[in-house]
């Protein structure tokens, strides 16, 4: 344990309670009155300034990607039209040499010496640790802008989070934050990625509180929503505030057409396995390989690239094959061919060990396979399906829902991404439906297997039998029983605290000095200059103990109005740390989630 205490000066100078003491005290008595800032509502004020830098850091790499796309292909603009734009052997040879410089960039990546933390914000936030490696992430940025650049069939979004999460893992690592409290600051940091990056701070909050920490409590949502909301917002100030997808306004020729919506949820349901299944399966064939990463990439670029030669909408995540699903009229063998062609050079991306996100090509699969359902419709049922765009929208909710299995965060980021109030009864429906439809045939969702690897059965176990002392902090600022007032207002005025410990000589916990015990000796600084701690402690106050469970902590902060409590030997009452009530609340987050 560390304990700081106030300089006991013997003197009779230092024992008195100066007028500029006296001035300082006072103020920090208004402070404390009026502005009764809670652990919680500082994690709320970091994440307003991880959400800013989540939405700089998106822009930046945006903008990064965009030039390396450039000088990679000559080209600006949507991948898609790029791509259209190359001839032959470009579009087979700069997939392939992109994904071969991604892959050398991992490679030589490895060899660097990293301080033993996560690379992965999903294990920082799973494991509650709350630290991401700094150079290894750099890394995966770097490799990531490599592969999405040269027109990998995979998400932006991969990178953007992860360059969101490391800028947010921070300001946890140089304030020595408890593991709770970074965990939850990385979480608003992946949050704020999803949102920037799809224009859905909504969405973007309940993501990672679906996926990630499985739960609503408002400890960490209110955090995540802060944070997405002003990462949204610092991206529209750039790129406006019109949605991600301008679609023709939504409409249902009848109330009977939830029928075939709901009919669509079993569809996205049974066939959201498979495609899970045909990802899990091109990365066990890539490993199977065992290759250096460069080779492995390459020859998942040369695949992509080889389908692009006849089928360039296939490169890049999708986005806008995506719109011209949705507002433009198809020939359905033609989008059968490209969807079962972007399926397949999505599992050539993602099984090489590119570096990006599935999200998007996700989004792709649902509105190809919506429109397709809204198609088919339309002819075996004499118009029933008469506007398969609108089948595709909500297509691509199900879709995300039923991989996911977060059909929350499914609904709310169509309608976030298309800003269309009529598609929401339908999506619900369907969303649902899907999700249950999956669920039934394999429970497992598309982060399933990456999550079951980083909270096993070990780290289950330990964070279900975490105790206080797991949680405490050995730094403390006390006073000792003979202290005088002039160092104990020096104490209030250095530190922001509501109460002081007081410890005897062999540094037993005695009892607390509130701040507002001071308040009586403003106005009679003559009377402070004989008062010693002592005199005005309150001996009565709740303790916890090392071997306390969380539980037991959470009910006694449930009858004290503090941020804070002592943590004492059982036995000797011997003063260790303290325990805040932010930590406890976050931890027993964690281990529901868990």
């Amino acid at each position: 344990m560390r304990i700081t205490t106030g300089k006991l000066d013997r003197t009779l100078r230092h024992w008195r309670l100066g007028p500029r003491l006296l001035r300082l005290l006072r103020l920090r008595i208004w402070l404390f009155d009026r502005f009764r800032f809670t652990d919680v509502q500082q994690i709320l004020f970091w994440a307003g300034i991880v959400g800013v830098a989540g939405g700089f850091s998106s822009l930046l790499l945006r903008d990064a990607m965009g030039y390396l796309h450039q000088l990679l292909t000559g080209q600006s603009g949507e991948l898609v039209e790029s791509f259209a734009r190359l001839g032959t052997w470009q579009r087979l040879a700069i997939p392939s040499a992109g994904a071969v410089a991604a892959g050398i960039v991992i490679h030589f990546g490895r060899r660097l010496r990293t301080d033993g933390t996560t690379t992965d914000y999903m294990e920082a936030v799973a494991l509650g640790t709350g630290v991401l490696s700094v150079r290894s992430s750099v890394v995966k940025v770097v490799s990531s802008a490599f592969s999405v650049a040269s027109g990998a069939s995979i998400g932006r979004e991969g990178p953007i989070v992860q360059l969101a999460s490391l800028v947010s893992s921070l300001p946890g690592r140089l304030r020595s934050w408890s593991p709770p409290r970074r965990r939850v600051i990385v979480a608003c940091g992946a949050a704020a990625g999803i949102a920037s990056a799809y224009n859905a701070p909504i969405a973007g909050a309940l993501f990672v509180s679906e996926i990630m920490l499985k739960s609503i409590a408002m400890e960490t949502l209110g955090p995540l929503v802060f944070s997405s909301v002003l990462a949204t917002q610092v991206v529209r100030q750039v790129h406006g505030h019109e949605p991600l997808y301008t679609i023709p306004p939504f409409t249902m020729a009848s109330g009977w057409e939830l029928v075939l919506y709901l009919v669509l949820g079993v569809v996205c349901g049974l066939l959201a396995p498979v495609f899970l299944r045909l990802l899990r399966g091109s990365e066990r064939l890539f490993g199977s390989l065992r290759m250096p990463p460069f080779v492995s990439l390459g020859l998942g670029g040369l695949a992509v690239g080889a389908i692009a030669v006849r089928y360039p909408e296939v490169c890049g995540n999708g986005y806008s094959v995506i719109v011209s699903i949705l507002n433009d009229a198809w020939v359905w063998q033609a989008l059968l061919a490209v969807l079962a062609l972007k399926v397949a050079a999505t599992c050539a991306s993602f099984g090489s060990g590119a570096v990006g996100g599935v999200f998007t090509p996700t989004l792709f699969a649902g509105a190809g396979i919506g429109y397709l359902f809204g198609g088919a419709c339309d002819t075996l049922l004499a118009g029933a399906g008469s506007n398969p765009g609108a089948y595709a929208l909500v297509g691509m909710g199900m879709f995300i829902a039923a991989t996911t299995r977060a059909p929350l965060t499914a609904i709310l980021i169509v309608f976030e991404m298309t800003l269309d109030y009529q598609v929401v009864v339908p999506l619900m429906l369907g969303c649902v439906v899907a999700y249950y439809t999956s669920t039934a045939i394999d429970p497992r969702s598309i982060y399933s297997h990456s999550l079951a690897r980083k909270t096993g059965p070990e780290v289950r176990r330990q964070i279900a039998s975490l105790l206080v002392s797991d949680l405490m902090k050995a730094e403390v600022i006390v006073v000792r029983l003979g202290s005088h007032f002039s160092e104990i207002a020096r104490s209030f005025i250095a530190n922001n605290i509501k109460y002081l410990y007081v410890l005897d000589d062999a540094d037993v916990f005695r009892g607390v000095v509130p701040l507002q015990e001071t308040k009586s000796y403003l106005t009679e600084p003559h009377l402070a200059d004989v008062v010693i701690a002592h005199d005005i402690m309150q001996e009565e106050f709740p303790i916890l103990y090392p071997d306390s469970t969380l539980d037991e902590a959470l009910e006694t902060f449930a009858r004290h109005d503090g941020e804070r409590l002592p943590v004492v030997e059982r036995e000797t009452r011997q003063l260790l740390g303290r325990v805040a009530k932010a930590d406890v609340l976050f931890a027993l987050a964690h281990r529901q989630a868990s």
